[in-house]
């Protein structure tokens, strides 16, 4: 095509990325509007202007057996990508985190294409599988980071990386201002947000546990309310039933789309594990995390996570400031327990979350990652 370095591919395969990846294009089209952007996202990268062949409704899976399930789609979506990677013949390849996917689609642009590749919230290898960074000293140009302490990895494995920030910093670039008493009143009124995560899978195994453990807080505590999030990517009359079928539907009010509304209200949260807790962490949002997934997907994850917690807040603390409710612990009894624990000590919380935002940084993550990923699609390939 006569403009192919007007060109530019991009792939995400989850909501976070789909956030990430338009935070990216908007970014980078503010300092080259003539540029076209093809790929695989969602509503927000759609939204940002890039045209979609390919939706993340199809994608989101976590685990081995959920992965399973999903071969058929993964397979349709890689050849339409490597359809489109021949037709438009782009000068730059960007790869938005969902590294199963995407380093196959590195290796497939590093040998059939002349695009650089350019990766945008990489894999995380500090936790599990350090064997990708192999993979992606041959299929990567440059790596984009958002955690400070990766730059050292990468460049310890001769990949071109820089620490650009993080880009949840850009959407929440100042904590959430809340005024929370120190007190144990149980008749004081109080919020408590349900994120039962933006996968089916997760809806499936996490949300009925909440809203049982929520029922229990409540006989507890009479005036707590719950905000129950329904992602965009989950049907809406799915979260529905599961709320009708739990009983005692007036306690639950089910808010669609950006869980930022949930923020906003709520006092505490209890949450899926994933980028969200982080979200939380930096609007210091005291959160409960749990999380659950097949057995056989959780006994190979014990074999290979090399890190000791599951909350990215946890991970980069090196400590607890969010407890954590994983697989067997994660029951309707145990988060009860844990909520109104937190409920009593809702200070204490917001005060340990506190230097989760300083070690990160400031915000402006998307404008130095798009001034990387313009110099890179710009400069001759590098084989």
């Amino acid at each position: 095509m006569k403009d192919s370095g007007r060109h530019v591919l991009i792939l995400a395969g989850e909501p976070s990325g789909d956030v990430h990846g338009a935070g990216l294009i908007t970014a980078m089209r503010k300092q080259d509007p003539s540029l076209k952007f093809y790929g695989i996202g969602g509503t927000c990268m759609a939204k940002a202007g890039a045209h979609l062949f390919f939706s993340i409704d199809e994608l989101s899976a976590m685990g081995l057996l959920e992965v399973i399930r999903q071969i058929r789609p993964v397979k349709q979506a890689f050849d339409l990508f490597k359809h489109h990677l021949k037709i438009l013949d782009p000068e730059l390849v960007i790869l938005v985190d969902y590294p199963g996917f995407n380093l196959r689609a590195a290796a497939h642009a590093r040998t059939h294409s002349q695009a650089n590749v350019f990766y945008y919230i990489t894999p995380k290898v500090w936790a599990w599988n350090p064997a990708r960074l192999k993979q992606m000293t041959h299929r990567v140009d440059h790596a984009a980071l958002i955690f400070p302490f990766e730059e050292k990895i990468y460049k310890k494995a001769g990949i071109p990386a820089t620490y650009v920030g993080n880009p949840l910093l850009d959407q929440y670039p100042v904590p959430l201002q809340k005024s929370i008493e120190s007190h144990t009143d149980a008749s004081k009124q109080r919020i408590i947000g349900l994120l039962p995560g933006s996968r089916k899978n997760e809806i499936q195994t996490l949300l009925t546990p909440m809203l049982n453990a929520a029922r229990k807080i409540h006989g507890n505590r009479p005036h707590v309310r719950f905000l129950v999030s329904a992602a965009d990517a989950i049907p809406f009359n799915m979260i529905e039933s599961k709320v009708a079928a739990a009983g005692n539907p007036e306690l639950f009010h089910i808010i669609s789309g950006n869980p930022r509304q949930i923020f906003e209200q709520a006092d505490m949260l209890i949450a899926a594990s994933g980028t969200i807790t982080l979200e939380a962490a930096l609007c210091k949002i005291p959160t409960v995390i749990v999380y659950k997934m097949s057995y056989l997907t959780y006994r190979l994850a014990r074999a290979v996570v090399k890190v000791n917690y599951a909350g990215l807040a946890n991970i980069i603390m090196g400590k607890e400031v969010m407890p954590e409710l994983l697989q067997d612990a994660a029951t309707p009894e145990n988060i009860r327990f844990a909520a109104l624990y937190m409920l009593d000590h809702l200070n204490e919380y917001r005060q340990k979350l506190a230097p989760v935002r300083q070690l990160l940084g400031g915000p402006g993550a998307a404008d130095r990652a798009a001034e990387i990923a313009l110099d890179l699609k710009n400069r001759p390939q590098n084989r």
